[in-house]
Order: C-alpha cells, then structure tokens, then sequence
C-alpha cells in the first residue's frame, strides 16, 4: 500500500490498478492517501516534481496541471474533492464511508473542504511568503 515511485508500467491483467500523483508538501494530495488508506486500497505513489512536471503527469491532469491526480485503470481523475467521491463511490463495499449519506451533512463537509482550500491554504501561503520577506530583511549583526 502507497508503494513510492516505482516505475510506472500499468499492467494489462490488473485490472484494479491505482496510481496516485502527488507531492509530500500538498494538504490535498495527503487527503487523498488518507482516503484510500481508509478504504484499505492498495495503489502506488508517484511524486511529481512542481517544478518540472513530466509529460505522463501532465497528460493526465492537461487542464490545471495540478496535482492531485489518481489514475485508475488507466483513466485520470483530478482535483482532490472530486477523487475523495470517486473513491468512496466506486469502493462503496469497502471501508468507511468517505461522506455522510445525508444530503445537508455532505453538503457540509463539502463547505468546509472547499473553504480549506480556498481559505486556509491561501492564508497559509501568505504567511509564508511574508514570513520569508521577513528573514530576507534581517540584518544580521
């Protein structure tokens, strides 16, 4: 299970075979590994390297060329939110359920999901880059 960069070679006579594109640094690639942890499904993880993202990466996700991407038999699937319903939809007889069966409960933590992403992601990136600017101005004596 979440088997690290190993060469990718999609196998003919598997026919359930999950490859998860990502990088360590990202909140929503980590829900993603959480997600099929859960569920207990075994896949393979691919590291993608931001600054120089490969032609099979790219291939897959060609829109936003973003990560996350899982590739299930072949076929991409991006955008975190959306691959935490596919997994939970297509691997609905194993594991815990990934979203409430409650319409209003679901709609919740789609809410919330979607304002982390929006939100606390964004904040965190401009404490960052301020706390950066910060350190570049420090005199050092």
């Amino acid at each position: 299970m979440g088997k690290k960069n190993q060469p990718l070679q999609f196998d003919d006579d598997d026919d359930d075979e999950v490859v998860l594109f990502g990088t360590w640094s990202s909140s929503r690639c980590t829900r993603v590994e959480i997600a099929l942890k859960q569920k207990g499904i075994p896949y393979r993880y691919v590291e993608v390297d931001l600054q120089n993202k490969g032609e099979l990466f790219l291939s897959y996700n060609p829109v936003h060329k973003a990560v996350p991407v899982l590739v299930h038999n072949g076929k991409p699937i991006a955008e975190s939110l959306i691959i935490l319903e596919y997994i939970d939809e297509f691997w609905s007889d194993r594991g815990p359920k990934l979203l409430p069966e409650d319409p209003y409960q679901r709609a919740q933590v789609r809410f919330w999901s979607n304002f982390h992403d929006d939100k606390v992601i964004e904040l965190a990136s401009i404490i960052s880059l301020i706390s950066l600017a910060c350190r570049a101005r420090t005199v050092r004596v």
